[in-house]
């Protein structure tokens, strides 16, 4: 049978025209290499090379396997650089930290994608507020974080983004509006408002703050999106939420879009000053590559 040490020596007879040199540089004995040509000649049903003069020669259909085995082995050594080359990003552990609503939306499929293409890395995530996120990549503790509208400099991943929307009840006075309509921000902040924050510190009252404006008249502050969808069922006030946390069911609400549109965009972000690692950079190429997928 053939094996690629026989291939590698029908190659090394080519180029030195010599059995016992060939055996040399591939590793065999002079009597070992003679039986392996005799076998695969055997083997092929051809001859392989000419004796004469203390010369080993191609053949004339010598000369075109010989080629096709340099190709194999090129196209081999090829496999082995490629492999050698993503052998340390193949094992490892990625520390990530991301806010609830992310982790649990966008981050799933990526995460699976990875997991399939580099079985061997890990990746440990960890549901903090976005603060937090900040604070555990300024001191070095997790590998990469998910960051809300990151600055430029940050040269952040982007994940995805969504848009901030209002919530209404079905019977308040803005449901009536057209959805094309939409209402601002200043008209919500002066209503009756349910303040929804999803532990994050982006949310209404930040968005206000950043307009020059304020909550005026803030009936609860809740955690969880769903608890301020069902206050807001229940006529307690308004509220403003991201569109990726709206509920399937939304009988009894009506959502408005907000005008002008305001986004969030969220990014991963490696800790201020770090080299990725092999591991981390994998990640990170994914996310650029699934960015790039979904522009097309």
């Amino acid at each position: 049978m053939m094996n690629l040490m026989h291939w590698r020596l029908v190659v090394a007879v080519a180029d030195h025209g010599n059995i016992t040199r060939a055996a040399e540089r591939v590793g065999m004995t002079q009597s070992g290499a003679s039986q392996a040509l005799a076998l695969m000649e055997e083997t092929l049903g051809v001859q392989l090379f000419s004796r004469e003069n203390r010369k080993t020669l191609p053949t004339a259909i010598g000369l075109p396997v010989i080629e096709q085995a340099r190709l194999m082995l090129d196209a081999l050594e090829t496999i082995r650089q490629t492999v050698d080359s993503v052998r340390p990003m193949l094992r490892g552990t990625i520390r990530l930290a991301s806010f609830p609503m992310v982790l649990a939306s966008f981050l799933p499929p990526l995460l699976r994608q990875f997991n399939r293409l580099y079985p061997g890395i890990e990746v440990v995530a960890l549901e903090v507020s976005d603060d937090e996120v900040e604070t555990l990549l300024a001191a070095g503790l997790v590998d990469v974080g998910v960051v809300l509208n990151p600055a430029p400099e940050r040269n952040a991943g982007p994940l995805g983004r969504d848009a901030w929307v209002a919530v209404v009840p079905a019977g308040h006075p803005l449901a009536l509006r057209g959805a094309e309509q939409g209402v601002s921000l200043q008209e919500l902040v002066a209503l009756p408002f349910v303040l929804a924050t999803g532990g994050c510190s982006t949310n209404a009252r930040s968005l206000a703050v950043a307009a020059g404006l304020q909550l005026q008249d803030v009936r609860v502050e809740v955690r969880e999106w769903n608890s301020a969808f069902t206050l807001v069922r229940e006529n307690l006030g308004v509220t403003l939420v991201p569109e990726m946390t709206l509920p399937a069911d939304r009988q009894g609400l009506r959502i408005l879009a907000l005008t002008p549109r305001i986004e969030r965009v969220f990014s991963l972000v490696l800790p201020a000053g770090q080299t990725p690692s092999p591991a981390v950079q994998a990640l990170l190429d994914l996310v650029a590559d699934t960015a790039r997928a979904t522009m097309r």
